[in-house]
């Protein structure tokens, strides 16, 4: 798991920047720390299910981190006018409805499987169920205040304007 976290940090750090890199990998550590000590907490039993429902929990926050710093990357880059702070906001604002859409119906699901899918799948789909709520809170706010931590400017994002040409004239 900590290979897999490593991994998503570079290819983050590739895809957009460090500073997403490190916002992305604290909220999916978040997520998987919150969860681990929930199972601790209570004593539920852990088992290779639960351990697979944790890669998942990992593959859908860092889906949902991705959706939203797209959209902060986005922004970033049109709406040049916007301090960043305000800039985070519109990004949040703009994907806060599709977020909140796609988790509910997975939990559901998720909760379906909870009461209906038997013994078997119960330590499966409630680390599933935890894993959602807790990573949908922390695809939208560790994400936001780790940039807002790391001062992430529009500098480190914005496409230069090529000298003696209006930025219309490029798009």
């Amino acid at each position: 798991m900590l290979v897999a976290l490593f991994m998503i940090l570079f290819y983050v750090a590739f895809r957009f920047q460090y500073k997403f890199a490190l916002g992305a990998v604290s909220a999916l550590g978040h997520d998987v720390v919150i969860i681990l000590g929930l199972f601790s907490i209570f004593g539920w039993d852990f088992d290779l299910t639960v351990l697979a429902a944790l890669l998942a929990v990992i593959g859908y926050s860092l889906n949902d981190t991705i959706v939203v710093s797209d959209r902060i990357r986005e922004n970033f880059r049109t709406q040049r006018e916007l301090g960043p702070q305000d800039m985070i906001d519109l990004s949040l604002n703009q994907t806060l409805g599709r977020t909140i859409v796609t988790s509910l119906t997975t939990l559901l699901v998720l909760f379906a499987l909870f009461i209906f899918g038997g013994e078997m799948i119960k330590g499966f789909s409630l680390a599933l169920i935890l894993g959602v709520v807790v990573g949908t809170y922390s695809s939208i706010y560790v994400v936001a205040n780790m940039l807002m931590s790391l001062t992430l400017t529009q500098e480190d994002l914005a496409i230069p304007e090529p000298e003696g040409a209006d930025f219309d004239d490029i798009l």
